[in-house]
């Protein structure tokens, strides 16, 4: 199977690489950051995406939901310290197979890697039955109200970034970043950055 990588820790990314070609995978790539994630995944066409939750721009969450949406036979596998039932959730409903603890990665990644292959969903023994039946009783969460591009916005607001930022890097006006802003806060009746940022974290756009 060919893999892509991307974390935005070099040593991480290293670590991972050295413990998957050991076990006989191809690299296909690495990646820094979830824009770049998405820009290597169209270009390859891995079999196996691993992807941080925790990334600039555009974290592992977004990036698996747009994997999901642009690449049908790329596969996505989380790696992450979080197993807080928000985040475990919110992979789930954004089309991740695989949830790998890191601090599990050295025992579980292979194995993730192998049943996410053969078309299993994959989660780390340490994520308890009670984050798996939340997801299949999904129909009691609320659907976000958010666009994919909302999302993003909003990560990018919270880790900092000014409206001038956000429309910078994405490649758009100032005006259409705070639209989108603007938007975003309306539909989550929310007023003020720390509000938003609090929310973010809740719904595993942001890291605490």
């Amino acid at each position: 199977m060919r893999i892509v990588l991307a974390d935005d820790h070099a040593l991480v990314r290293q670590g991972v690489r050295a413990l998957l070609e050991r076990a006989g995978f191809d690299i296909a790539g690495e990646a820094c950051d979830g824009q770049e994630a998405l820009t290597l995944v169209a270009a390859v066409q891995p079999d196996i995406a691993v992807i941080d939750i925790g990334m600039p721009l555009l974290n592992g969450l977004e990036a698996a939901r747009a994997i999901r949406g642009g690449s049908q036979k790329t596969r996505t596998i989380l790696l992450t310290r979080h197993d807080e039932v928000q985040y475990v959730t919110q992979a789930l409903r954004a089309g991740v197979k695989g949830y790998v603890l890191k601090s599990q990665a050295a025992t579980d990644l292979v194995q993730a890697i192998q049943q996410v292959g053969s078309g299993k969903i994959y989660l780390s023994p340490n994520i308890s039955r009670a984050v798996v039946e939340a997801y299949l009783n999904k129909s009691d969460l609320p659907p976000d109200p958010l666009t994919p591009r909302e999302r993003q916005v909003l990560q990018m607001v919270g880790e900092g970034n000014s409206t001038k930022d956000v429309a910078r890097i994405l490649g758009i006006s100032t005006k259409t970043a705070e639209s989108h802003r603007a938007r975003l806060m309306r539909k989550l009746d929310i007023h003020e950055t720390a509000s938003l940022v609090r929310y973010a974290i809740r719904q595993g756009l942001l890291e605490p």
